[in-house]
């Protein structure tokens, strides 16, 4: 019995150690090509700086580690000394390991795609017109082809099991009334879905817009397949399902220029000076660098019991930079007329009668 142990292992153990060889062997000789390119790469971007080179460092560098050595040892498998049901068991689990990687590396190249993409059409310009739909519809388009590249990854992975395509062939013929069940089922989630494709290539609202939807003013900041993230000015998020864009009306202060007219409402007494008001705005307005030039306006828009209303109209760039100077001409021209003109700031008068009361 020692002896029959003795020959298996004098005879297993030499294959078992060549086997060990090739497989190290192959996921070595991977690593080290993976190495090369990536080191050949970082030595040429240190030197000539490019976005997308270091776009590649960043994204492709860790799928690479797993796909190159798997793809090696795919080549080298051949060679290792197993009997068929065990190599073809190995075979399978570095299929399945290959397509997995390779998936990620494909991954890797759409983010490497949008770094490029947002390098060269920046979003922190004035005039960000073009670069906000090129945005919107890039994001969609991302997570639309990300979810394919996982979604056929995981159909090989299986498919690849004799098992699972009998199972298939039947699960395509009742596909029909599965689709109607999950249609039934998934009516909002679908809703949703295909909302992002009309908002995506439509374009009502787009990444940095400037909205009001339920008296709340900020700016877009993500797009997701479900769902839209509206930052707030005070930094809180609104959350709001892609359909409700669709269905429901709201406020787009940037849908085709970012420019913006400010309104500043002021109530003053009957005897205010309205050309000086006039001649005071005309003077302020060019020193303050928000306006922009186009507009500057003041009129008398409604005659109260007891006060006028007077609204000023100016002009600026961009929404922020319309309320910042619609405060700062309010502040202005409520200064000049508590300084110069103080009496007409709004009054209650009372007329006593001068004779004697009958």
């Amino acid at each position: 019995m020692i002896e029959d142990i003795k020959h298996v292992i004098q005879d297993h153990l030499p294959l078992f150690f060549k086997g060990l060889a090739i497989i190290v062997g192959g996921l070595l000789i991977g690593y080290f090509i993976k190495f090369l390119i990536i080191r050949s790469i970082s030595l040429y971007n240190s030197r000539y700086p490019k976005v997308w080179l270091q776009a590649v460092l960043d994204h492709i560098n860790r799928p690479l580690s797993y796909f190159l050595p798997l793809l090696v040892l795919a080549m080298v498998l051949p060679l290792v000394p197993l009997a068929p049901y065990g190599l073809e068991v190995l075979r399978r689990i570095v299929e399945i390991s290959l397509t997995c990687s390779f998936a990620w590396l494909l991954i890797g190249w759409v983010y490497v795609v949008q770094d490029r993409l947002r390098h060269k059409y920046q979003l922190d310009k004035a005039d960000n017109f073009k670069e906000r739909k090129l945005f919107t519809q890039l994001q969609f388009i991302k997570k639309i082809v990300i979810i394919l590249i996982v979604f056929f990854t995981a159909a090989l992975v299986l498919m690849s099991f004799p098992t699972v395509r009998k199972i298939g062939t039947g699960l395509i013929t009742s596909a029909g009334i599965a689709g109607v069940i999950i249609g039934f089922a998934a009516q909002r989630s679908l809703a949703n879905l295909l909302a992002g494709f009309q908002i995506a290539f439509t374009q009502p609202i787009r990444i940095d817009d400037v909205l009001v939807v339920e008296n709340e003013w900020g700016r877009v900041e993500e797009i997701t397949l479900t769902y839209v993230v509206l930052r707030i000015w005070d930094q809180r998020r609104l959350i709001l399902p892609l359909n409700y864009f669709i269905e429901k009306p709201f406020q787009n202060w940037t849908r085709t220029t970012t420019e913006l007219l400010g309104s500043v409402f002021l109530y003053l007494d009957y005897t205010a000076p309205l050309e000086e008001l006039r001649t005071e705005l005309n003077r302020i307005l060019p020193e303050n660098h928000l306006w922009d030039g186009r507009v500057a306006v003041l009129q008398v828009t409604e005659a109260k019991e007891r006060t006028l209303e007077i609204r000023i109209l100016v002009s600026a760039q961009d929404s922020a930079s319309a309320f910042d100077l619609r405060c700062w001409v309010r502040e202005k021209l409520i200064m000049y007329v508590q300084e110069h003109y103080p009496n007409c700031l709004p009054q209650t008068r009372t007329i006593m009668p001068v004779g004697p009361i009958e």
